[in-house]
């Protein structure tokens, strides 16, 4: 023991009391930080089932376009063989071209559309 009566090695109260809340303050950090984790790993996870939603909604798209130019390009097809003659055949054809530049076009569109929408909404901040 020293002279006033205290064991040398004793830790004075003041300072185990301020450990001791510096250490509740430790334990207050990590939990909110643990907190923050689980809800920021949640934001993802939702988000990604936003992006995977938005995905599969443009792929939807995508094949019903292709579904839709693949037929009129066979009805295109079947008209030609019943044309008869050059002029019904260039007719035909115009007809055929300008459609298609139209349903392009809005296809294309349509698709600018979805994909900007997919873009702002992986982009929005989550509330």
């Amino acid at each position: 023991m020293s002279d006033n009566g205290r064991d040398p090695f004793e830790i004075p109260k003041d300072m185990r009391s301020m450990a001791e809340a510096s250490f509740e303050q430790a334990r207050k950090a990590f939990d909110k930080f643990l907190a923050n984790a689980h809800a920021a790993a949640g934001s993802f996870e939702e988000r990604n089932a936003t992006v995977r939603a938005t995905a599969k909604d443009i792929s939807a798209k995508a094949i019903a376009n292709a579904e839709k130019n693949v037929q009129a390009s066979l009805d295109y097809a079947q008209s030609l063989l019943k044309a008869k003659d050059l002029t019904e055949l260039m007719k035909l054809h115009t007809d055929y071209v300008q459609g298609q530049m139209r349903a392009l076009a809005e296809q294309a569109s349509e698709m600018g559309q979805a994909v900007g929408r997919a873009a702002m909404d992986a982009v929005k901040p989550k509330s």
